[in-house]
Order: structure tokens, then C-alpha cells, then sequence
């Protein structure tokens, strides 16, 4: 059995954590964005299908190009984030799953079936994309996670010629507490939104 986190542990990726629409001038490194997907990737998915395929934006070409899909409300902190995430699904993810699950032949399970890939593929790489945010917290980064952008316009310009659809973005870097944070938002008491059945 492992130990429990320390409460320093659980307040930086849980309790203190907060989402950031400021940010500190401050680089992320390409190493932090390997160490980052290095843990994120072991989070579970279904069959080990692991679709979630990720865009760090962060040369000024590429944000330049990220920058017409924004929401007006959503542009200028994307524009001043060291990085943004695009948090992908590949509805090819099936094509993976001899080398990902190698012990039976779960690629026919999805070969054909575009239903069971689009519900897999979103299914699993949203539940990536809250493991890149939690790893992203166990690294000492911060994240501003957000809708907000033209997926089309994303996907032609980040994914053409592939079956990796956008997802959402991940604004990652430092935040800026003194700038834009708003007070944290009341979450649900535990029976308000669960039962022990």
C-alpha cells in the first residue's frame, strides 16, 4: 500500500490550486513539458487506449497561428501563457492498441465502429487532460484549463491530416495571483453530489 500524500502535496495539486488567467513572464522549459506528459501518461484509460494526443503552443509562430480560434474573452491570456496545451483526441487511437495492449486483439473491438472510437477517444483523453493538469500542479506549474475556440479552426491548422480532433486547452506556466483571480467558486458538499450505495 503507498502512503498518503503529504497535505503540502494534496493542497498544491487540490486544495490551493486555482485556475490562472495571469501569468508570471516566466519560461517553461521543452524538459518540464517532457517530465509533465512523463507522468501524465500513466494516468488509466480504457484498454490502455491512451488517445489523447497534445500541441504545446509556445514559439510566437505557433501562438500566432492559435491566436484567430480564440474566444475575444479567452485570446489575450492565451497570448501571454508560456504555453497552451491542445489537448487532442486521435479517433485513430485503435491503431495504437497492439503495442498498447499487446495480450489480445482489442483493435478489432473499435476497427469500424466510429461510435465506440468517437466515445472512447473523448472519454479518455478528457480524463488525460485532468492528469496533464495534475501533473502539470506536481511540477509546480500552474494551468488555466478553458473551452472557449474554434475547434475547426484549430484542428485544420494543429492536426490536418490526421483523426486527432480538438479537445480543450490547457494554459500552463506560472500564474500571476496578484492579476485576475477571482475568488474561488463553492464547490458541492459530498452529499450534495455523491451517496455510498
Amino acid at each position: 500500500m503507498s502512503d498518503k500524500l503529504s497535505d503540502t502535496a494534496l493542497d498544491q495539486i487540490f486544495r490551493n490550486a486555482r485556475t490562472f488567467n495571469a501569468w508570471l513572464p516566466r519560461e517553461v522549459s521543452d524538459e518540464q513539458l517532457h517530465q509533465l506528459y512523463d507522468l501524465a501518461k500513466f494516468g488509466p484509460t480504457s484498454a490502455n487506449s491512451s488517445p489523447m494526443r497534445i500541441v504545446f503552443v509556445k514559439s510566437q509562430e505557433a501562438k500566432e497561428k492559435l491566436s484567430p480560434f480564440m474566444s475575444e474573452g479567452n485570446r489575450a491570456k492565451t497570448l501571454a501563457a508560456p504555453v497552451t496545451a491542445i489537448i487532442g483526441m486521435d479517433h485513430a487511437f485503435h491503431d495504437q492498441l497492439p503495442k498498447l495492449f499487446p495480450h489480445t486483439d482489442a483493435r478489432s473491438w473499435f476497427a469500424g465502429n466510429q461510435p465506440l472510437i468517437e466515445t472512447t477517444a473523448f472519454r479518455n483523453a478528457t480524463l488525460q487532460g485532468a492528469y496533464v493538469i495534475i501533473a502539470a500542479r506536481a511540477l509546480g506549474l500552474d494551468c488555466g484549463p478553458m473551452s472557449g475556440f474554434d475547434n475547426a479552426g484549430v484542428d485544420a491548422t494543429f492536426f490536418a491530416g490526421t483523426q486527432i480532433k480538438s479537445n480543450f486547452l490547457i494554459n500552463i506556466g506560472y500564474g500571476d495571483a496578484s492579476r485576475d483571480l477571482f475568488p474561488r467558486s463553492p464547490r458541492l458538499s459530498f452529499d450534495e453530489a455523491a451517496r455510498i450505495a
